[in-house]
């Protein structure tokens, strides 16, 4: 294992080609990460361990409910001895599966954090609570004392989460011994949770360790002492995590999903306990809910940003059920940094933001002023998204700008990410520099709706503003987009400066595209055998490979659109999709018959 000092050798050499406020960052993280990792250690010495061990037992007085979905046909694999996490199998072949090595860090996560406890409960038989009861004695016995991994705080919160929710499965015929034996580990966990939670991954994993303390609090009649304690915590979480628009900081779609799957039954929890929720987690949810619609396309599923995966739509249904308001979705959430437009059965989403804080960016894209678009049931226009497993095979190619409907200058994203070195090992991949200015305006122009944007994230590097204007009909049947590359030196970018660029759209893979034979457009066939037209005008379109990685059967084949130039020689390229049922054909359309789109800078 390689040293700190080693470590912070590495991130020293890294941050000298870094501006002096992106080393001040990303110093002051690496202090922060270097304090908690040592304190972990602290902890994890067995004289320490020692003042966790709990005197007595507490009891349980309510078990909150757990809205995941449960599916009850797996938990005959889970008796078999077959534990499919992460898409990853293990076959345990008689062996405790907490004494088998991990084929990743997602399947080992996905196993300590009990989450799969909820399958076998579904099954709903003596054998499956028998079986329940087994692992989790079995897990008492091999990690209980103490396990490097399965006492990180993130996984150990969804433990203490997962043993609350499903105590009626693990308790119901249990004899005292195994109720004494219990409890105590999970008071245990409790105490130590409470002295780590803050050392938890910043965003997600923190809130949820926060919201496990709590529940704990409501749960077990000995807790209640530290419910002042765990409430301020979580409250000032909350405050600082959700944005006033709803959005969350990590600008991941998917955190508000994962949030709402724990701050919901929380509320009811306080409820079952006559106690009134904290006005602060009340007004959240509330804010939260009209975002879940915000990223919807016709069909329900979440656009791709920042990190957002595969939408499952049970999930879906089971949290907006919670939505009394159930009001029509926002166009503008400029405190998330997004953009929607919605225009008959048309509906487009556009990242307008910048990149979130450097300690909730592990997991964030360089799809800055990428759109994702839908005509009804059918995604037209899509990012490429994350898979719902094996994660971090596919991470840094999904931030990519590539990988987004954006436009991508010489072949480099608009961010730059932490990247090289064993020093990873305690920062992650965060972003540690991208667009600063990302100016935004919209227009109704009776007939049109228009959304002038830009950004700079490449203006330090190629000295070039990217400007992009869309131009969406209310009638719902066309889009018309302009981007336009601005140089920060005078007139014209640098000579000695590269101006490649690349306008690429990916399409979802059930589109089925088609190059016109001019060269400079696509006829495009949606499953509903709906035909829409892409056209370019003068420039040249080239179908090439893409991915879809967000498919709910994992990653698929799919095409994109690029458009391929020099920004000194073409400094603006003109675009539509057009639904040629209403629009007609337009591939005999040239420059100078583009949409009227002034790109007045915003």
């Amino acid at each position: 294992m390689r040293r700190v000092p080693e470590i912070l050798g590495e991130a020293s050499a890294f941050m000298a080609g870094l501006s002096m406020g992106e080393r001040a960052k990303l110093s002051l993280l690496l202090g922060r990460r270097t304090l908690r990792s040592i304190a972990g250690r602290l902890r994890g010495h067995p004289l320490i361990r020692l003042s966790f061990i709990p005197r007595k037992a507490d009891r349980l007085l309510i078990a909150p409910q757990d809205l995941r979905t449960a599916d009850g046909t797996r938990a005959s694999e889970i008796y078999s001895g077959r534990f499919a996490f992460a898409g990853k199998v293990v076959i345990s072949d008689g062996r405790s599966p907490f004494q088998i090595t991990p084929p990743s860090e997602e399947w080992s996560a996905a196993l300590l954090g009990f989450g799969w406890l909820r399958h076998l409960r579904a099954a709903e038989s003596g054998i499956t609570r028998a079986n329940a009861r087994a692992l989790v004695d079995e897990w008492i016995a091999v990690q209980g004392a103490w396990d490097k991994t399965a006492w990180q705080p993130e996984i150990m919160a969804r433990r203490v989460t997962s043993w609350l929710s499903q105590a009626p499965l693990i308790l119901h015929d249990a004899d005292d011994q195994f109720y004494r034996r219990f409890l105590r580990s999970l008071v245990r966990q409790v105490r130590y949770l409470r002295h780590t939670a803050i050392e938890a991954r910043d965003g997600v994993p923190r809130m949820q360790a926060l919201i496990a303390l709590t529940y704990a609090a409501l749960c077990m009649a000995g807790q209640a002492r530290h419910m002042r304690g765990a409430v301020k915590q979580l409250v000032a979480e909350i405050e600082r995590q959700i944005l006033p628009d709803g959005g969350h900081v990590s600008r991941n779609p998917g955190a508000l999903i994962e949030l709402l799957l724990d701050l919901l039954p929380l509320r009811h929890a306080f409820q079952a306990r006559n106690l009134a929720p904290p006005p602060q987690l009340n007004n959240a949810i509330d804010r939260m809910m009209p975002m879940m619609r915000f990223f919807r396309h016709g069909d329900g599923a979440f656009a791709h940003f920042n990190g957002m995966g595969p939408t499952q739509p049970d999930l879906m249904a089971t949290i907006l059920a919670h939505d009394d308001a159930r009001g029509a979705p926002l166009s503008n959430a400029p405190h998330s940094g997004y953009q929607r437009i919605e225009a008959g059965e048309l509906v487009l989403l556009m990242d307008s933001g910048l990149p979130p804080p450097l300690n909730v960016s592990q997991e964030a894209h360089a799809g800055c002023l990428a759109f994702e678009l839908s005509h009804g049931l059918q995604r037209i226009v899509v990012n490429c998204g994350l898979p719902g497993a094996n994660r971090e095979t596919w991470r840094q190619v999904a931030r990519a700008t590539a990988a987004h409907s954006t436009v991508v200058f010489n072949d480099t994203s608009s961010c730059r990410f932490l990247e090289g070195g064993s020093f990873k090992r305690l920062l992650g991949t965060p972003i540690v520099s991208g667009p600063t200015e990302i100016p935004v305006t919209r227009e109704d122009r009776g007939d049109a709706i228009i959304m002038r944007t830009s950004h700079d994230g490449y203006a330090d590097r190629f000295k070039v503003i990217l400007q992009r204007a869309l131009k969406v009909a209310l009638a719902g049947n066309r889009l018309g987009g302009e981007d336009l590359f601005v140089s920060t030196d005078g007139d014209m970018i640098p000579a000695n400066i590269a101006d490649e660029f690349a306008v690429r759209f990916h399409l979802h893979p059930s589109v089925k595209a088609n190059k016109l034979t001019d060269g400079h457009g696509a006829m495009l066939m949606l499953p509903s055998r709906d035909v829409w037209t892409f056209n370019a005008y003068e420039d040249r379109v080239e179908i090439e490979e893409s991915v879809y990685l967000s498919g709910s059967d994992g990653p698929r084949r799919a095409v994109q659109i690029v458009i391929y130039g020099r920004a000194r020689k073409i400094p603006r390229v003109h675009w539509t999709f057009a639904h040629v049922a209403a629009a007609g054909s337009s591939g005999g359309r040239r420059r100078g018959d583009e949409p009227e789109l002034p790109l007045d800078p915003p």
